[in-house]
C-alpha cells in the first residue's frame, strides 16, 4: 500500500473500492507507464495523482498540475509548452511551460478532454517523442516527464464522436484508474464527514439525524461538495452539535429525511413533500417511492397516514 504522505486515506475514504484503489496506486507507482484517470468532478482525481507521484521514483523531482479546461487554446499552449520572447502579443520574455517545469517529475494534465485537435496533436508528439518546441519557438527541447492526466468526461465515446484523438487516447491510457462516485460507496461518508468536521471544530459531533440526512444525499459534487457543506455546518452550528438545520439546503431538501429536520412542522413538510413528488409522477407510487428513497409500501403507509 502507498505512503499517506497526501492523506489519502482521510480524503478519499476506507470502503472496498477505496481499499482496491490504494493497492492499485502503490503498484501503478512502480511503474513509469503514461495513466488516465476517469472520475466525477470532486472525486479526488488529484489528489490521487499526487499520491502516485510521491510514491514513485519520481517523488524528490516536480509534481505539476494544469487544468486544460480552465484556459482557452492559445493560453493552455503557452502554459504547456512555454513561449519564446515576442511570440505573441505581450510576451516580453522566454517563458517555460509546465512540460520544462515538470523535468523528471511528474505532469498532471486535468480535463483532457477539454483540449483541442492542435494541442491533442502537439501532446501526442510529447508521448511519443518526449520533445516539444516553446511557442514560437525553433530550438527542440527534450523532456523526461510522467504524463498523468485525467478526465470527468467518457473519453471513448469523445473518440467515437471524432473530438479525440484515437491515437493519444491509447498513450494516455496505458493504465486506467476509475474514480467511483461518493453515491456509490456510501460506507466513506460517516467517516469523511467526521474527519471533515475533525479538521474545522475540534470537539463538534453530528446529531444522529444530521448523520442520516448526510448519508442520505447524493452527493453529485462528490468529496468535494461534502467538504463545502461539513464547512458551512461547522461555521453556522453550535459549538457542540451539528444539527440538520447547519446543513445545505439542497442536503435537506433532496433527503427523505428532511422533514424530520424542520422540528414541529414535521407532518407538514412530509405532507408537500409527499404530495409535490406524487404530482411530478402523475401519482405514480414506486416511481415517487424511488425519488424519495423510501420503500414502496413505506410510502404507502405514510400516504394513509397523513389523509393524503
Amino acid at each position: 500500500a502507498p505512503s499517506d504522505e497526501p492523506g489519502l486515506r482521510q480524503i478519499l475514504g476506507r470502503s472496498s473500492a477505496m481499499v482496491a484503489l490504494y493497492k492499485l496506486i502503490g503498484r501503478v507507482a512502480q511503474v513509469d507507464s503514461s495513466i488516465l484517470i476517469t472520475g466525477e468532478s470532486g472525486t479526488g482525481k488529484e489528489l490521487v495523482a499526487r499520491t502516485i507521484h510521491y510514491n514513485s521514483g519520481r517523488a524528490g523531482k516536480p509534481f505539476v498540475a494544469i487544468n486544460c479546461g480552465a484556459l482557452p487554446e492559445e493560453l493552455l499552449e503557452s502554459e504547456l509548452f512555454g513561449h519564446e520572447k515576442g511570440a505573441f502579443t505581450g510576451a516580453q520574455a522566454r517563458r517555460a511551460g509546465k512540460f520544462e517545469l515538470a523535468h523528471g517529475g511528474t505532469i498532471f494534465l486535468d480535463e483532457i478532454g477539454d483540449i483541442s485537435p492542435a494541442l491533442q496533436a502537439k501532446l501526442l508528439r510529447v508521448l511519443q517523442e518526449r520533445s516539444f518546441e516553446r511557442v514560437g519557438g525553433t530550438e527542440t527541447l527534450s523532456v523526461d516527464v510522467r504524463i498523468v492526466a485525467a478526465t470527468n468526461q467518457d473519453l471513448k465515446k469523445r473518440v467515437a464522436e471524432g473530438k479525440f484523438r484515437e491515437d493519444l487516447y491509447y498513450r494516455l491510457n496505458v493504465i486506467s484508474i476509475t474514480l467511483p462516485p461518493l453515491r456509490e460507496r456510501r460506507a466513506d461518508i460517516r467517516p469523511l464527514a467526521e474527519h471533515f468536521l475533525g479538521q474545522l471544530k475540534a470537539g463538534a459531533r453530528f446529531a444522529p439525524e444530521t448523520m442520516e440526512a448526510l448519508e442520505r444525499y447524493d452527493w453529485p459534487g462528490n468529496v468535494r461538495q461534502l467538504r463545502n457543506a461539513i464547512e458551512r455546518a461547522a461555521a453556522l452550528g453550535d459549538a457542540g452539535e451539528i444539527s440538520p438545520g447547519d446543513l445545505p439546503p439542497e442536503v435537506l431538501l433532496s433527503s427523505s429525511l428532511a422533514a424530520d429536520s424542520f422540528h414541529g412542522q414535521v407532518e407538514e413538510y412530509r405532507r408537500r413533500l409527499i404530495v409535490e413528488t406524487l404530482a411530478r409522477f402523475g401519482g405514480n407510487q414506486t416511481r415517487a417511492a424511488e425519488a424519495l428513497k423510501l420503500q414502496r409500501t413505506y410510502l404507502a403507509r405514510l400516504i394513509r397516514q397523513l389523509g393524503i
